[in-house]
């Protein structure tokens, strides 16, 4: 059975060996982004991410990584991001989110920085994040009336979508000057001061994501409509928001 690593680093080198003997000088750079540059990474529970920049050319033998792939999804090591300069460069206005995410925390292990002085606008990010918080609004509702009240269901939700708030949360706090490269806790505190949330709403939010709370279900219901309506409330002040 293939290792599972232990952390990141442990595997960087058998990593970069196999894709620099497949694409040569075709490969740019191999850079770690996500919970595993973050120093977060749970081994078993953690996603180990890599982007991959290739050269137009090193692009079209793309379909020559199949068996490099599969060999390291057996050792639980997600499909890598495959891009070239050229998208990422012509990709920045369309999502300046994902790239801010991914520059939040990256580490590079081989090649160029293509991360470092990438100029993402901030009235492009704004717009994502309305997009965004608009969408994961509507998709919140749904789900909720899906739960149909029940207590597991809602603990679920509650865990799975707070995740996805969070890398919006993080956009928002740079909008306000704020760069928040701590965890999830200091995130949440920090969009519920800067943008005027119910800071207690969101910490009992985080406090069932965790496991630390476990409240009955109609205590459950209470909480996840408080949820809905401060990100409606969100929506809205960055609907409003001007620079």
């Amino acid at each position: 059975m293939a290792k599972i690593p232990e952390r990141p680093e442990d595997i960087f080198d058998e990593f970069r060996g196999d894709y620099t003997t497949l694409f040569g000088d075709d490969m740019l750079a191999i850079i770690l982004y996500g919970s595993g540059a973050r120093g977060e990474y749970i081994p078993k529970k953690s996603d180990i991410n890599f982007l991959i920049v290739l050269t137009d050319n090193g692009m079209d033998y793309l379909g020559d990584a199949i068996n490099l792939v599969a060999k390291w999804q057996k050792r639980r090591i997600p499909v890598p991001l495959f891009l070239t300069k050229g998208y990422i460069e012509s990709s920045l206005d369309a999502f300046p989110l994902e790239f801010f995410n991914i520059r939040s925390a990256y580490q590079v292990i081989h090649g160029e920085d293509i991360l470092e002085d990438l100029p993402i606008e901030k009235d492009d990010l704004r717009l994502q994040c309305e997009r965004e918080l608009k969408a994961k609004l509507l998709l919140l509702r749904e789900s909720y009336l899906q739960t149909q009240g029940k207590a597991h269901p809602l603990r679920e939700l509650i865990a799975q979508s707070l995740s996805a708030f969070v890398a919006i949360f993080k956009a928002l706090l740079h909008l306000k000057g704020q760069q928040m490269q701590g965890r999830y806790e200091a995130v949440i505190s920090a969009i519920a001061d800067i943008y005027g949330l119910d800071r207690k709403v969101f910490q009992t939010l985080w406090d069932i994501k965790r496991g630390q709370k476990k409240p009955g279900r109609d205590e459950l219901k209470e909480v996840v409509l408080k949820y809905i309506s401060e990100i409606k409330g969100l929506s809205r002040k960055v609907d409003q928001m001007d620079f």
